[in-house]
């Protein structure tokens, strides 16, 4: 019994030594889970971190994308001048043509190589020649003479074949090389044409046609590169006598100015805020974008005069809007300048501020432009007519309108005197002077704005000069007079304008005059004999 609860007390022992190696193993186990429990939630806790920091500096650095896309814009708008003035805005004519040869003639390597012609030889050669101890066996010679003739009749089937696939190949070589020598044909005969028609056009650009000078300035315009947003819209006309070009031109309205001052992200709230920009930086930025476009513009059309036909360039641009009061479009004009090529040319561009030089050049801008407070254009785009051209020009399509030059000198101050009256103003013929003009005196009755004004015709042939525009200057010193009015039937020269610029001075030439009349229910033409 001892020997039994001995060996029992052991067994006991050992059943205890397992049960406490199995439970260390157990609380070990449970220590390691909540040992690697603890590591996942500190590993998911960091990576929720991570996740975040990489999350706010994804937004931060979309908010500095959106300031670097900001400060472009703004760079860009500030820079409309001098973007210009680092290119050469002039128009290649050897650059309108086409100056790329044709491509060459490349055969596809299919049809170009040769097929191997067919050999007899490698056809018999096949064939084991007899020899002494072969010639010996029965049918063997037999059995030669037919393998030759089949080698033959193979080789005649392989030739047949050859001429056939080489003939396809041939074929087709020729007909690719006759294609591609009608579309050779074809390109020639369309760069000979395109390019005599740009010797055409650059013959008449240089020979001053109104049509070839108009097309051009529209090409110089249309390549220049503007910022988003920027119409480019525009119409061109020229005046050949006094080598006039006018321009009317569509601005961008004042949303072309961002109202955004800066982007901010805003940590706490999780969103990109926006600092708005004052009214009056908006205001100032506007006008410097009317200012730059006005000064670019006319830039580009004089330094792009290859051919010396521009004496004079007159730039009037203006905005489509809504009219608040009636809810109809406008189109306010928001700058008109007229500014001759010598004295343009005397600036630096790069130095200049553009709003003190608009006004030393006698430009009439809009005081408040983002209000779309509009001024008047120095010369209705529609003033310049067509009509207004050479006797052998027009001769045949004008039969059955007054010509205006066949007119006495009566008859026309009359009608100078008729057409202001019909306009509004009280109108009195007071006298004639001797090269055939009219002194008219008339009087605006409107209130504050109206007044006495001092009207002056010439019926002349040729261009008027700085000399009558002085003589106009000092009649309204004489007569008190608050504005001028010069109109003839011809054309002003540059010095003309620029005496006129700064003053109260109106100056209407020939097609000004035609549309003036047109207006007031009057057809007419001026034709020079």
């Amino acid at each position: 019994m001892a020997r039994r609860s001995g060996l029992m007390a052991t067994i006991a022992r050992e059943a205890a030594r397992q049960a406490r190696i199995s439970e260390a193993e157990r609380k070990r186990y449970e220590r390691e889970q909540i040992r690697i429990a603890k590591e996942q939630q500190r590993q998911h806790i960091q990576n929720e971190k991570d996740a975040k920091l990489r999350y706010i500096e994804s937004r931060i650095e979309e908010t500095d994308d959106l300031n670097y896309e900001l400060a472009e814009r703004i760079k860009d708008l500030y820079g409309i001048l001098d973007h210009t003035l680092q290119v050469n805005d002039m128009v290649s004519f050897n650059s309108l043509k086409i100056n790329e040869k044709f491509r060459d003639f490349i055969v596809p390597t299919s049809i170009s190589v040769p097929l191997t012609k067919p050999q007899l030889d490698d056809y018999i050669n096949k064939i084991k020649s007899p020899n002494l101890f072969t010639k010996l066996i029965p049918g063997f010679e037999k059995k030669y003479q037919s393998a030759l003739i089949e080698a033959k009749q193979q080789y005649e089937n392989g030739l047949v074949l050859y001429e056939a696939k080489e003939n396809e190949r041939l074929v087709a070589k020729d007909r690719l090389k006759s294609e591609y020598d009608q579309e050779k044909y074809m390109f020639e005969i369309k760069v000979r044409d395109r390019n005599l028609e740009i010797d055409a056009f650059e013959e008449s650009y240089r020979n001053g046609e109104r049509e070839a000078i108009i097309d051009y300035n529209a090409m110089v315009l249309e390549r220049s590169e503007y910022p988003a947003g920027f119409p480019q819209i525009f119409r061109l006309a020229y005046i050949s006598d006094s080598k006039e070009l006018v321009i009317d031109y569509e601005l961008p309205n004042k949303d072309i100015v961002p109202t955004t001052m800066e982007y901010r992200y805003v940590k706490t709230k999780d969103e990109i805020s926006e600092k708005f920009r004052k009214i009056q930086e908006i205001k100032n930025m506007y006008s410097d974008v009317v200012a730059g476009v006005t000064l670019r513009t006319i830039h580009e059309v004089l330094e792009a005069d290859q051919g010396n036909v521009i004496d004079v360039v007159v730039f009037s641009a203006y905005v489509h809007s809504v009219d608040p009061a009636t809810g109809k479009d406008s189109m306010p004009y928001l700058i008109s300048i007229r500014v001759t090529k010598e004295k343009f040319e005397g600036l630096d561009l790069n130095r200049v501020e553009k709003s003190v030089c608009l006004r030393n050049l006698g430009a009439q801008v809009s005081p408040r432009p983002t209000e779309l407070q509009a001024v008047k254009p120095i010369l209705e785009f529609d003033m310049v007519d067509k009509r207004f051209v050479e006797h052998e020009d027009m001769l045949g399509s004008l039969q059955g309108l007054p010509n205006l030059m066949e007119l006495n000198p009566y008859e026309f101050e009359m009608l100078v005197t008729d057409l202001f009256a019909r306009m509004g103003l009280d109108a009195k013929l007071t006298r004639s002077s001797k090269d055939g003009g009219v002194d008219c005196v008339a009087f605006d009755t409107r209130p504050i704005v109206g007044g006495k004004v001092v009207i002056q015709a010439k019926r002349y042939k040729n261009t008027v000069g700085v000399s009558a525009v002085r003589d106009l200057y000092g009649t309204m010193l004489n007569e008190g007079a608050n504005k001028g009015i010069l109109v003839t039937t011809k054309s002003y020269g540059p010095d003309a304008y620029e005496f006129a610029k700064d003053k109260p001075i109106e100056l209407i030439d020939g097609g000004g005059l035609l549309y003036l009349l047109e207006k007031n229910g009057i057809n007419a033409r001026i034709i020079f004999e």
